[in-house]
């Protein structure tokens, strides 16, 4: 996690945590080379935009949303190699 400018902070957060969420916490503050206050900004910023960004109004020109239903009225295409892909398993997962 980069280190950001500091800024001028005047609003306090508490938090409670288990022993055992506070130690991961303090293995991910270390290991992210930051420190606890930077690292929990930047992860509950991120958290919160992920959170908030389906919810954003999005509007567009007449011409902009005119394109766009143009692109989602075309025909789905094949990819070669798509479906060979989609049937491959993950890396991610145990199974």
């Amino acid at each position: 996690m980069a280190t950001r400018s500091k800024r001028n902070r005047s609003e306090r957060l508490q938090v409670r945590t288990t022993p055992e969420e506070r130690a991961l916490i303090d293995r991910a503050v270390a290991a992210s080379g930051t420190d606890l206050t930077d690292f929990l900004i930047t992860t509950l910023t991120v958290a919160s935009r992920r959170v908030l960004a389906d919810r954003t109004e999005f509007a567009l020109s007449a011409e902009a949303a005119e394109a766009w239903e143009r692109i989602n009225r075309r025909r789905a295409r094949r990819l070669a190699g798509l479906r060979e892909l989609m049937l491959r398993r993950s890396p991610f997962t145990d199974d």
